[in-house]
């Protein structure tokens, strides 16, 4: 790979799409022992109020203690059009995402940690329009034994085991008013997490889910394990501090999960049951055609 890296990039800058996780830390290694420092420049998108505070001390981190060039570009407030006619991860990475990135490398090629375990990855293209992907046959597993053996323990936000990244992705409605529903998801996400760290809880899974109808935002703590009641109501006084929202649920395995969607998603099956993964909501599900015009995806509106 280090040689791949070589032979690709040549004699020029390499820019690594730096996420802070595990799969944007191994490219940016492998380009530094490839390249060197002084051709490695780590490229952050900065999600304004999306950000986690803890993954802002992990990026700057990682550069520091890997002598690595760090530029942060300025993502606040780029997600509103990728939201607003309901969730969509794919919108964001390829309208806003790669954008901001192609934008900022103009002539440079840029470094992703796609692989096995995503879309692109899965592909099989290694570089297409100036966007690399060294990583893109390995599988995760893979890729923790190569960050094992050079010795690095990559920062974790507390927000997933597996992937993370931004508070946005948990807001599972349109985003209409940002500072209505978008300011309940990133300020929930925050008290959540900074309450784990308080009281010394290990989690797999720890989110907020936005839902509920446009005109209401109701918080759907997802945490694992499930905290017991005592947490719950400590947990549950602190998120009702936050104005936008108007509700606390703690979703398991007995609960409904009402979802509208789009006839495309409705129709399909496949895409539902991806769907219901993306959501991580425990429960049984129900589906409902959408009226609304504008929704082109989901929204979860109800939990039973």
């Amino acid at each position: 790979m280090i040689n791949d890296i070589r032979e690709i990039v040549g004699d020029g800058e390499l820019v690594v799409a730096f996420s802070g996780g595990e799969d944007s830390s191994l490219v940016a290694l492998l380009s530094k022992l490839a390249l060197g420092k002084d051709k490695v420049v780590l490229a952050h998108i900065d999600w304004g109020m999306y950000e986690y505070e803890k993954l802002r001390s992990i990026v700057k981190k990682f550069a520091a203690d890997h002598d690595l060039k760090l530029h942060i570009i300025d993502g606040a407030g780029k997600q509103k059009d990728a939201w607003r006619f309901g969730p969509s991860c794919n919108s964001c990475t390829k309208f806003i995402k790669l954008r901001l990135l192609r934008d900022f490398a103009r002539s440079r090629i840029v470094a992703t940690g796609s692989n096995q375990y995503d879309t692109w990855g899965r592909t099989g293209i290694k570089i297409k329009d100036r966007f690399y992907a060294p990583l893109w046959f390995l599988s995760k597993e893979e890729i923790r034994e190569m960050l094992d053996y050079l010795s690095v323990d990559v920062g974790k936000i507390g927000e997933s085991e597996e992937r993370e990244g931004c508070k946005l992705k948990h807001l599972l409605k349109m985003l209409v008013a940002e500072n209505f529903h978008g300011r309940a998801v990133a300020e929930s996400n925050e008290i959540l997490l900074k309450y784990l760290e308080k009281n010394n809880i290990k989690t797999k899974k720890a989110a907020v889910k936005i839902i509920g109808p446009l005109s209401k935002n109701i918080a759907a703590v997802v945490v694992e394990p499930p905290l017991d009641d005592k947490m719950k109501g400590e947990l549950e006084y602190e998120l009702k501090k936050v104005k936008e929202i108007s509700e606390v649920v703690f979703p398991d395995e007995n609960s409904e999960v009402v979802v509208v969607a789009a006839p495309p998603v409705y129709k399909n099956e496949e895409a539902r049951k991806n769907i219901e993964g993306y959501i991580s909501i425990p429960g049984k599900y129900r589906w409902i055609l959408s009226k609304n015009a504008k929704l082109r995806t989901f929204q979860v509106v109800e939990i039973s």
